[in-house]
């Protein structure tokens, strides 16, 4: 019997029940796990556009703006229109998510450390070789 989408939502399940209890406890609850994706393309792109972060999470357009909206209200994120073709708007970090990415990445090592502890490098290596291929 092939389990693997079973584990992976249950592993998935863990995973988000751990962030939000992190956010939590560092005073963010308002954040929910799926803004982490935008986030992190934020924090390791800087500016991009909601096309781009779409791609880069695997998330529609319409779902990244739902998430984009609530950043916005929360100050984590502004929309910034391109100097050089009007058309193109930019979702760009506030000083507030620039703050918060200390706490952000401490939550992500957090939970690699937790989803890895009983993996060898290798093991961790080849199990994120065969979720790369399976996506």
């Amino acid at each position: 019997m092939k389990k693997a989408l079973s584990l992976t939502a249950k592993i998935q399940e863990r995973g988000n029940r751990f962030i939000t209890e992190q956010l939590a406890l560092n005073g963010a609850k308002e954040l929910v796990p799926s803004h982490g994706d935008i986030l992190a393309v934020l924090y390791y792109n800087g500016k991009s556009t909601m096309k781009e972060i779409a791609e880069k999470i695997h998330r529609t357009k319409p779902t990244v703006t739902v998430l984009v909206d609530k950043l916005e209200k929360l100050g984590f994120v502004k929309r910034e229109k391109s100097a050089e073709d009007s058309r193109i708007t930019y979702i760009v970090p506030t000083a507030k998510a620039l703050g918060f990415q200390p706490v952000f990445e401490n939550i992500s090592k957090e939970l690699n450390e937790l989803l890895y502890k009983n993996l060898t490098d290798e093991e961790s290596e080849i199990l994120d070789n065969l979720l790369e291929k399976m996506l």
